[in-house]
């Protein structure tokens, strides 16, 4: 009961969008189709089509040379191509602004170089555009494919190959004719899970001026101030969400991939030299510096040489406020996951498996939707409880839940407890039944075993979930910009508004807190991996 209660609870955003498309708005939803509607789905889609293409030929690629290929630095990349996941989408779009635009370094060096005093003399491409965005969020979004197609070619039979060559194929036949399709479930996966994070993002299609979903929910919002237009709006995102979904299955709903040999047989590689070994390192360094290193570096020389401005009191207390949310927020997942994993293990019924599942969909809903599904449910509740009080009692208890933290933390719940109960659920599965046993023949209770026995086993898989959900609250725009409290930013909010206010200094500290941040959990991915493969 307790596991179906949480899943019920964490599950009701979502329901709560889905059942508003039956809700009769009058003449704003026609106003909406009408004008804009048509727009945001064909930018989405432009998006979504844009980075899939990005992701997919700048992940397959790199994770093809650094698994099959041998050339200098082959082992560096192995492990630098995964840090660009740590940087949000955003602080590349705010970083680049200020490195392309009229009066930054790039331009401003052209037109001394070659003695042009306006954009008249010149065409320069526009960052704040559609492509633009593609370009940002592909550098952030293709370690998704990198990692999986990795993987996924790692443990690829070695006689599979050896077929291969052994019938006269080389490198490029082999990769496009034995490789590249046994990758293909791995590569799909991971291509699907990028254009998810692509619906979801709000910083950098606002910050370009990309009309797509994300911004008309929040304009819809606020602008024009109707929440069940806005919730509609959220309704066609996450139709959007689950046809992404259904599309990659259908895709693949007849085909079978096996292997014929065991996974720990070593791959022969091909060994590369000359121009064809630059090609190779030009390949895997443009991704790492583009996405990582210049961000990385121009907010930290605008840290450092703007202390006063950047690392101030103001700094200070919006890391406490991210801090304190990012903690709350991963105790409580991390918590909520071992109690629905361990109910999983005790009686793994058909309706358990079911209700955790459908608690973790939130992780593939953009955290725009889920807001908008947390604040209805959340202000009639409120709404509710002040009527009830003032009839029973003349009391007003006002807004309880509306615009909180506990309203925005649970909205964090809902949208990265799949993360946690993914990590969670991974260790437990590991723990053999007869510890079970063996703790309740020693007169254990289930809740006793849970905390005395497979919590000490399972410390890696929680230490590894805490630091995820804590990192990706750190990051997270969408949701926190529409559910904080008034006058309760975070640092991913403060960066966001003064970037928009073209005050990049100011912004400069929280985005490199942000970045440095996103490398921890990133970091011990990439060690854990090579530790795994060299066993």
């Amino acid at each position: 009961m307790v596991v179906m209660a949480i899943a019920l609870l964490i599950s009701t955003p979502t329901l709560v969008v889905l059942s508003s498309i039956f809700t009769h708005t009058g003449d704003v939803w026609s106003h909406l189709v009408d004008t804009v509607l048509l727009r945001y789905v064909l930018n989405s889609l432009w998006l979504m089509m844009g980075v899939g293409i990005g992701v997919l030929g700048i992940g397959v690629s790199t994770a093809w040379l650094v698994t099959l290929c041998r050339f200098p630095g082959a082992k560096l990349f192995e492990w630098a191509l995964l840090l660009p996941l740590a940087a949000p989408a955003y602080l590349l779009a705010y970083a680049y602004t200020d490195v392309f635009e009229y009066f930054g370094p790039v331009q401003t060096t052209l037109r001394l170089w070659f003695g042009w005093s306006s954009t008249n003399d010149y065409w320069f491409p526009n960052v704040r555009s559609l492509w633009g965005a593609i370009v940002m969020l592909s550098l952030v979004l293709y370690p998704y494919v990198y990692l999986l197609a990795r993987v996924a070619f790692l443990d690829q039979a070695l006689c599979t190959m050896e077929a291969s060559r052994s019938l006269g194929r080389g490198p490029w036949k082999s990769f496009f004719t034995v490789a590249l399709p046994l990758a293909r479930p791995a590569i799909a996966t991971g291509v699907s899970l990028a254009l998810m994070e692509t619906l979801n993002d709000f910083g950098t299609v606002q910050h370009f001026g990309v009309e797509t979903f994300t911004t008309g929910i929040y304009r819809t919002w606020f602008s024009m101030g109707e929440r069940i237009a806005a919730a509609q709006l959220a309704t066609c995102l996450l139709l959007f969400v689950f046809g992404l979904i259904l599309l990659e299955r259908w895709s693949r709903r007849q085909a079978r991939y096996y292997q014929t040999v065991g996974r720990n047989q070593t791959l022969s590689t091909y060994h590369l030299r000359g121009w064809r070994s630059l090609l190779a390192m030009t390949i895997c360094t443009v991704p790492v510096l583009l996405g990582l290193v210049i961000p990385v570096g121009l907010f930290t020389n605008m840290t450092l040489n703007n202390l006063e401005r950047t690392v101030n009191r103001n700094f200070w207390q919006l890391s406490q406020h991210s801090l304190i949310l990012a903690t709350l927020t991963a105790a409580i997942a991390i918590a909520l996951s071992m109690i629905m994993a361990y109910g999983v293990r005790l009686k793994p019924t058909w309706g358990m498996r079911f209700g955790t599942r459908l608690s973790a969909m939130g992780y593939a809903v953009p955290g725009s939707v889920i807001a908008v599904g947390t604040l209805i449910p959340v202000a009639r509740f409120d709404n509710w409880l002040d009527a009830h009080m003032r009839s029973l009692f003349d009391i007003s208890t006002g807004l309880l839940l509306s615009g909180t933290i506990a309203a925005l933390i649970f909205a964090y719940l809902v949208r990265f407890l799949a993360v946690s109960f993914g990590a969670v659920e991974s260790s437990l599965i590991k723990i053999k039944p007869t510890l079970d046993d063996a703790s309740r023949s020693l007169g254990q209770t289930p809740s006793r075993t849970l905390l005395k026995v497979h919590a000490p086993l399972m410390s890696g898989g929680l230490l590894t979930g805490i630091m995820l959900v804590f990192v990706d609250v750190m990051k997270e725009l969408p949701a926190t910009m529409v559910i904080r409290p008034f006058n309760f930013d975070t640092l991913a909010v403060y960066v966001h508004r003064y970037a928009a206010d073209e005050r990049l200094v100011e912004a400069s500290a929280p985005a490199l807190a942000i970045l440095l941040v996103g490398l921890l959990p990133v970091i011990a991915l990439s060690v854990q991996i090579t530790r795994s493969r060299a066993r």
